[in-house]
């Protein structure tokens, strides 16, 4: 079993320093090249590497194996070229060698993106990185930042912002001080860490291709999100205002029951417009209306009912709004005097009539779904024959006349056996044809 236990030179620094041209080849040779290259660099890594693969020889050696000690170095000009330079020496190896499998020695990253054209020319059974003791974690380092600054995306996440900092900062401490300068940089960073964390881009941009999509297509959940918007923003300043008339309220509970309690119906209807739009696009469109799209309203509307429920009820126990009082009314032979409605009924009455609009939703909602399947095993079932007997293939007289041949009494000439099928009553007789018939049905 012969081993080839190679040394790679990416970058040719043994030729560099040397003048030598690779492969070197023979324990000797190797051994030599050792005394040239520390002569020439002592700090080299590459001594370490060459010392590493004398003694893996040397090993193997002792284990009664053939060894063909070697050095591969690439060329200077490119790392296509050094690539192809290491491919063709490997070859010349292997042809003249002939050897069973590999062993490699490498003394860095470089090097080691060498390793898969050795194994693309015989099987490698191992590799061996040298590092120096005393230099592992600055080269660890050195390699780590070599990776990073090759990222062009990572260049422009950190390098950039760091960049701008470094720039502004001073601008900002000459203008209005170290502490204003170094908080605004501290915000602005914080704010781009955030936009970066929740894929804030990502998001506009998906955002804008649907915007895009909705208007060329003629969507009608345009104009439905734009007046849900509108309701949102009037939901949201009708909520402050009633927070900003509360008197004599700390804290932070009453006026956030406030809000709730003064936006929650317009905000209900802005969700209930987007959810309409929505649902009139599906309904425009070929496919067929989801029931996600129908229950969505009836879910909207239970929602803020709920919302609105608890929060009226929490207030008037604060006291911050009056109890509900229905008017007196009289119509027709039905009259009633005016009464209170208390805290929990008036609770009571939200929560029940969200329950059955939600009930009302999913009753709508799964009876579409249940009426659609029924229409799509129906048109199933239409392409089936009404029988489950398969129908017999019509002769050539049935295709010709356009129906079964009858005797002269009108009847059927196909008896009926004991089972109730048909049958010919002379099921060998079979009309003569000739060479000549020429017509439509010739070939039936």
């Amino acid at each position: 079993m012969t081993t080839l236990v190679v040394c790679l030179d990416r970058t040719d620094d043994v030729g560099r320093k040397t003048g030598l041209r690779s492969p070197v080849v023979g324990w000797e040779a190797v051994r030599a090249l050792v005394t040239d290259v520390g002569l020439a660099d002592p700090e080299d890594s590459g001594v370490n590497s060459l010392l590493e693969t004398l003694r893996v020889a040397q090993n193997l050696r002792d284990e009664n194996e053939d060894v063909v000690v070697a050095v591969v170095s690439g060329d200077r000009e490119s790392m296509v070229s050094a690539d192809r330079s290491v491919a063709t020496q490997v070859d010349e190896l292997v042809a003249e060698y002939d050897p069973d499998s590999a062993v490699v020695v490498i003394d860095s990253a470089e090097d080691e993106r060498l390793v898969p054209i050795v194994e693309s020319r015989v099987r490698v059974d191992s590799v061996d990185r040298v590092v120096v003791r005393q230099a592992r974690d600055i080269e660890s380092t050195y390699y780590l930042l070599k990776q990073f600054l090759a990222d062009e995306e990572l260049r422009q996440t950190v390098l950039v912002p760091i960049g701008l900092t470094l720039l502004v900062f001073p601008m900002l401490a000459t203008l209005v001080g170290p502490a204003e300068g170094a908080a605004a940089i501290t915000t602005v960073i914080g704010v781009f860490l955030l936009y970066k964390g929740f894929n804030v881009d990502e998001l506009l941009t998906r955002l804008a291709h649907q915007v895009r999509e909705s208007l060329y297509s003629g969507q009608v959940s345009v104009v439905t999100y734009v007046v849900a918007a509108g309701l949102t923003l009037v939901g949201l300043f009708v909520g402050a205002l009633g927070v900003s008339n509360l008197d004599g309220h700390s804290g932070i509970v009453v006026p956030a029951l406030q809000f709730a309690f003064d936006s929650a119906p317009w905000l209900a209807v802005a969700a209930l417009t987007a959810s309409a739009g929505r649902l009139l696009d599906e309904a425009i469109g070929d496919e067929p209306i989801r029931s996600s799209y129908l229950n969505l309203p009836f879910i909207v509307v239970a929602v803020g009912l709920v919302v609105r429920g608890f929060s009226a009820y929490l207030l008037e126990q604060q006291g911050v709004i009056d109890s509900l009082v229905v008017p007196a009314y009289e119509f027709g032979v039905v009259s009633n005097e005016s009464f209170v409605v208390t805290a929990s009924e008036r609770l009571a009455i939200f929560v029940v009539t969200a329950i059955v609009v939600s009930l009302v939703g999913a009753r709508i909602a799964s009876s579409f779904s249940a009426s659609r399947s029924d229409d799509a095993e129906n048109g199933d079932d239409d392409s089936k024959p009404e029988s489950g007997l398969e129908t017999a293939p019509a002769s050539a007289s049935e295709l010709t006349d356009g129906g079964p041949p009858t005797k002269p009494d009108g009847s059927d000439p196909r008896s009926t056996n004991e089972s109730g099928t048909l049958q010919d009553d002379h099921p060998n007789h079979s009309e003569p044809r000739s060479d000549d018939d020429t017509g439509p049905n010739a070939d039936k």
